[in-house]
């Protein structure tokens, strides 16, 4: 039995150009939501599947990255162009020169990949569905069905999705729906420039559609939980920023994490802000230092929202942390491994 499994159906093959001195540097590796979300999770200690298709070319390299990152795969293996994403990063900011999801899969490879995460998903303790990279690689109602059939099996379902997707899995039934409030904006759940009342009242709306749990996350603001008809905020320590990518995989590896474990809803929101504050820290998605992260979640708060239905209580206010910080808590950390027999 795995602790989690991770639908991902199609992972990309990631190419970085970097500079180095006077000529260029090329950095070959697995990314895609599910594959940052399974390296966050085993760089906390969780054993890990993740269900995908790994397809032509790129499909054949991705599946020897992803066993060298120690990630299981369970894989439809298909003759067909896969998703690729190749940027330029010389001058820091990510410039795009090729993205594509690859193809959509046929009926017969959607029925082997869902036989495949049902099978697998129904021995785990956890199941994330993450999205395709691709628009189209499967059909939205792909994550109804297997989020309801989940459940049927009494799996816990958590969801990082978006659009249609997210609309389908809530109609299979979720136990945590975690979205970012520019996802909310983009699928016309909230306004350009919405009001905290506007997103909690988006939240109660997937919370009605189906999810038990529903986590906003907001970049550099405070992340939004609801759990039992109540509103928290999540505060994590403001980071000095190099890469803001991936903190939001990092967040649901994390989370997940704990769930997992038989953690509960708070201690995984927690640990999720302390992972994807950690994130924002370094160039690698999904990447991260258990001990680090440990000690980051020490200065995370859970407060009620006000106005949000949870009771009041008073709560020590967010607390900004410089790099010099940074550096003594994984100093702190560094010491503590090693005085670990």
């Amino acid at each position: 039995m795995s602790d989690v499994v991770i639908f991902a159906p199609s992972p990309v093959l990631e190419i970085t150009v970097e500079e180095h001195q006077h000529d260029g540097d090329v950095h070959v590796h697995a990314g895609g939501q599910g594959v940052w979300q399974a390296r966050m999770l085993l760089s906390l200690g969780r054993d890990v599947e993740l269900c995908c298709a790994l397809s032509g070319e790129t499909g054949r390299v991705l599946g020897h990255l992803l066993q060298e990152e120690s990630i299981r795969i369970r894989a439809v293996h298909r003759v067909a162009r896969g998703g690729v994403y190749v940027h330029d990063r010389r001058d820091g900011d990510r410039k795009p020169i090729i993205e594509s999801g690859g193809d959509a899969l046929t009926r017969h490879e959607q029925d082997e990949l869902y036989g495949l995460t049902l099978r697998t998903g129904l021995d785990a303790k956890l199941v994330i569905l993450s999205g395709p990279h691709g628009a189209g690689v499967v059909p939205a109602d792909f994550y109804r069905r297997l989020a309801a059939d989940l459940r049927t099996g009494g799996v816990r379902v958590v969801v990082d999705l978006a659009g249609e997707r997210l609309d389908a899995a809530l109609a299979g039934g979720v136990t945590v729906a975690k979205v970012s409030d520019e996802e909310l904006h983009t699928d016309g759940r909230i306004g350009t420039k919405s009001s905290i009342d506007q997103i909690v009242s988006a939240m109660r709306a997937l919370h009605d559609a189906g999810a038990e749990v529903v986590v906003v996350t907001r970049a550099a603001e405070s992340g939004l939980l609801l759990q039992d008809g109540a509103v928290y905020e999540v505060v994590a320590p403001k980071m000095e920023v190099v890469d803001s990518a991936g903190a939001g995989d990092s967040f649901v590896g994390a989370f997940c994490s704990v769930l997992a474990d038989g953690g509960s809803v708070s201690d995984a929101a927690l640990l999720g802000a302390a992972a994807g504050a950690q994130n924002v820290t370094r160039h690698g998605l999904g990447t991260g230092e258990a001990a680090t992260i440990e000690r980051l979640r020490e200065l995370v708060v859970i407060r009620p929202l006000p106005g949000g239905g949870a009771p009041d209580a008073p709560a020590p206010p967010a607390r900004e942390v410089t790099p010099n910080d940074l550096a003594h808590l994984v100093e702190a950390a560094t010491h503590e491994d090693e005085a670990t027999p």
